[in-house]
């Protein structure tokens, strides 16, 4: 069992951190925080009662019995471990089973798993060894950009594009996928990811990426590190730790960095003489290539990325059900009377008791959700792209006839009739046109507030004019009619009197010759 580190523990419950902070800022199990706050709660220890102690004094008076158990264990030939390991397909777990097996037969305690790692790491690090097999398998992958870039060519305007890759590599096998984008903002950054895993067909405990802007928004050097959103919400939807090195601590991720370095010549200059004229064809060219560059030999070592990789599959969690969805949010919209908030020019439905309230918008490709407060509230199917004016409705947001809004359809249509006939009617087509009759509310209201901004007598004219030529005016038909005075110019045109030439032209006397012209 790997020794906790109490006093450290004890100082952060001190300083009223909580058992997730902690977990995630110092590395420590949350197992392990909840054993040490236990224990000191049961022996009534505080930190100031043992802060002066030192670190293996205040781990025997939490945990003495471990300490008597060190010496009981069978230690295993770390040496042996050390050859072995370059051996094809010889893992630690197997080389531990072994070892279980043959204290067995000599009566011997044997350590735990965990136990039998750390201690082979520290004979590595005690020895100065270089181990190939220092990381565990399906236990990180390394994430980053590529320095180097590539092109394609537009083919309409025959210019020249540039190309980023997205590289990752899994530390273990140097089992790699290498993705061409066209720039390097967060969408980009997150499909590759969602990409990379189904690349690798299952996920990491852990993600490591550098200090990006697209990322992370805080990295400080002590405390806690702040994610992006979207991104922390990918890692929580594959549950895995999202996990950036040290500001300028490129060997905390060097795996994909050297991977970046052979990429360079795999893949980028042995593709340098192909034109390509689009994102996709270029990124068929790159997995041809990827696979080559994962299934060739090793230099140092024996098999290849890729057979390395059929083992460490096997301990990589599971995809999940459902691909993660790259969403964007959207923040005070307001629910309207109609029970509807607007997006991108259609309405979707939110239920009745937060009408007049703000909600927020979490808005993928596919769907729609809208929270209020916090809380999901309704979800709705996205309406594609060109599609504008529609409703999606889910009829339990509807009030019932015990729960009327402050608005209803007759008060409307009254206040409709109040202003002319003509009101009256574009109010009754807009109701005529709605599915139920909460979607014509907003329209409808919005239409008469125009005789607040332009009087009821213009509406009214405007209404008159705009049936004319439309079958069912909407508020930014009169809107327009108004603040461009065409009711005005309309009226004055009815209003002109015509000239009566119904006896043509009367020539006076003069013309024929009388009164002394002749």
């Amino acid at each position: 069992m790997a020794k906790i580190n109490v006093k450290l523990i004890m100082e952060l419950l001190n300083s009223n951190m909580s058992r997730n902070q902690i977990a995630a800022t110092r590395h420590i199990g949350k197992h392990s925080v909840d054993d040490v706050k236990r224990i000191a709660a049961e022996k009534s220890i505080t930190f100031e009662d043992i802060k002066d102690m030192s670190e293996d004094d205040v781990y025997k008076i939490f945990f003495p019995d471990r300490n008597q158990l060190e010496e009981l264990f069978e230690k295993p030939d770390y040496e042996y471990v050390h050859a072995e390991l370059k051996k094809t397909g010889v893992t630690l777990k197997l080389l531990w089973e072994e070892y279980q097996d043959k204290c067995t037969t000599f009566s011997k305690i044997p350590m735990g798993y965990t136990k039998y790692c750390n201690g082979y790491r520290d004979y590595v690090v005690n020895n100065s060894l270089t181990n190939h097999l220092e990381h565990k398998p399906g236990i990180a992958v390394q994430v980053d950009w590529s320095g180097p870039t590539m092109e394609y060519l537009n083919p309409e305007t025959q210019e020249r594009k540039k190309a980023y890759l997205f590289v990752a590599t899994l530390p273990y096998s140097q089992y790699s996928y290498v993705e061409a984008c066209a720039d390097m903002k967060q969408d980009s950054w997150l499909t590759c990811h969602i990409h990379m895993y189904e690349f690798f067909g299952g996920v990491p405990v852990k993600t490591v990426c550098d200090n990006l802007k697209t990322g992370v928004v805080k990295h400080p050097k002590e405390g806690e590190i702040v994610l992006n959103e979207a991104y922390e919400t990918l890692g929580n939807h594959y549950m895995t730790a999202i996990m950036p090195t040290g500001v300028r601590k490129p060997k905390q991720k060097a795996s994909v960095e050297g991977t970046v370095g052979k990429i360079a010549t795999s893949i980028i200059a042995a593709l340098r003489n192909q034109t390509f004229y689009s994102i996709d064809q270029l990124q068929v060219a790159i997995r041809i290539k990827l696979e080559e560059f994962n299934k060739r030999p090793f230099q140092k070592r024996e098999a290849s990325r890729y057979e390395v990789f059929q083992e460490e599959r096997k301990f990589l969690n599971p995809l999940p059900d459902v691909p993660y969805e790259i969403a964007q949010w959207f923040y005070k919209r307001k629910v309207n009377l109609n029970c509807h908030i607007t997006f991108e020019k259609n309405y979707y439905s939110c239920p009745y008791q937060y009408v007049g309230m703000e909600s927020d918008l979490k808005v993928t490709d596919k769907s729609i959700e809208i929270y209020v407060k916090g809380k999901r509230v309704a979800t709705h199917r996205r309406f594609s792209d060109g599609i504008e004016y529609r409703y999606s409705t889910n009829p339990q947001d509807m009030p019932d006839q015990f729960q009327k809004p402050e608005w209803d359809d007759i008060r409307i249509r009254n206040w409709a009739s109040k202003i002319g006939p003509s009101c009256a009617e574009c109010v009754a087509k807009i109701f005529a046109g709605v599915k139920i009759k909460e979607q014509g509310y907003n329209p409808s209201l919005s239409l008469l507030r125009l005789s607040k901004k332009y009087s009821e007598q213009r509406l009214e004219s405007a209404c008159a004019l705009a049936l004319t030529q439309l079958r069912s005016p909407r508020y930014h038909h009169l809107n327009a009619i108004l603040s461009a005075n065409q009711d005005i110019l309309s009226e004055q045109v009815q209003n002109t009197p015509k000239s009566d030439n119904s006896q043509g032209y009367i020539r006076g006397a003069s013309y024929y010759g009388g009164n002394g012209n002749a």
